[in-house]
């Protein structure tokens, strides 16, 4: 066999600069100094990447650990720690509505003493919903149309206080809510109790009487639960507002409409699912207001007649327990009482589970 000769496509040179030993060891150098890493860390290691590398991928991985074990636990939590209320409310419960001898959904007595008990929820599911329906019906529309101001129309040196006012109305106590309302503007409610039986009297819903006097009525009581959750609305739904790309306002300006028609198709549509998130929060509020109210309301005694009119007395479950917290002598009496707050924890349930379907609906639509 003959001599081996080099491939004609690939000559070998012949003649070679001469390699020093260090001259890898420059080049490693270069990559050091445009990378700003040391050329060792580049080296890949057992698992196939640069051992620089595979710490900080290491270490990520012990983080995302870490944070998603707390994430995860304070999610259990939470559920752990709302399902032993239940439990707890249920458990204390039952034995009294065993005992009671009435329809604890449709009797208006509450005698839960005695050797015979008679309570029902009657009275207090009504004036708790229609405190926080009137409450509702004001507070919604009013706290959204003073986010507006603030976002849209108000100039910078009068957006800015006015927030923060709203957001001081939020810290006041709600005790001093109540005795305002009582101290204060129940006087100027009469005038418009009687305005209102004048115009609507011949409805069952808004008839007045008199009595209870008009600041001692569900419908002042109401108006009173509507200040105290417009400040939890209007923040809310302000923070939802400047949140609205600023494109989508400059695209309806650019087409000619006016500021208006601006909110009314950019704005409102955007910030909807903040709306009744909103308005589903302020009603939770609203449903378990207890010192206002108590404060408000006059008693509803159980031989009165039942009338379905916004200006009369009453309790609200919350009200209803807190005026007799210094009753709880009994098993049976107590009972009774953690009976309506488990109906006031069921119907608060129920309308935050609600608003979060109408909320996860609204965001498939605009998707």
């Amino acid at each position: 066999m003959g001599p081996l000769r080099s491939h004609p496509l690939n000559p070998v040179p012949q003649h070679l600069p001469h390699q020093h030993p260090a001259q890898p060891l420059r080049g490693l150098d270069l990559v050091s100094s445009i990378t700003g890493r040391s050329a060792i860390d580049e080296l890949p290691g057992g698992d196939g990447r640069p051992p620089l590398e595979a710490d900080r991928a290491s270490t990520g991985r012990l983080g995302d650990r870490i944070f998603g074990g707390l994430a995860t636990g304070s999610g259990i939590f939470v559920i752990a720690l709302v399902t032993l209320v239940g439990v707890f409310l249920i458990a204390q419960a039952v034995p009294s509505l065993m005992n009671n001898n009435v329809n604890f959904l449709t009797s208006r007595e509450w005698e839960p003493a005695g050797a015979e008990p008679r309570f029902g929820i009657v009275d207090l599911l009504w004036a708790t919903v229609t405190t926080s329906l009137i409450a509702m019906v004001i507070a919604v529309p009013l706290g959204v149309a003073v986010a507006l101001f603030i976002t849209q129309y108000a100039p910078t040196w009068l957006s800015k206080p006015a927030a923060a006012l709203v957001d001081l109305l939020a810290a006041v106590p709600s005790i001093v809510y109540g005795f305002w309302g009582l101290q204060v503007a129940g006087q100027y409610f009469e005038p418009v109790a009687k305005g209102v039986d004048s115009v609507l009297g011949w409805l069952p819903f808004f008839d007045y009487t008199g009595t209870p006097s008009a600041k001692s009525t569900l419908a002042f009581a109401g108006v009173i639960l509507a200040i105290m959750i417009l400040p939890i609305i209007t923040a809310i739904s302000r923070e939802v507002f400047n949140q609205v790309p600023t494109a989508h306002k400059e695209a309806a300006l650019a087409l000619g409409a006016t500021k208006w028609e601006m909110i009314r198709t950019a704005v409102l549509p955007f910030g909807k699912p903040g709306i009744i998130s909103a308005a589903m929060l302020g009603l939770g509020r609203a449903l378990g207001e207890t010192l206002a109210v108590t404060i408000l309301l006059s008693g509803l005694n159980a031989s009165d007649a039942f009338r379905s009119t916004i200006f009369n007395g009453g309790a609200t479950f919350a009200s209803k327990i807190a005026l007799a917290a210094n009753e709880f002598d009994s098993a049976q009496k107590t009972g009774a009482y953690i009976a309506a707050g488990l109906v006031l924890f069921i119907l608060t349930f129920i309308v935050n589970a609600a608003a979060r379907v109408v909320i996860d609906r609204r965001k498939a639509f605009t998707e």
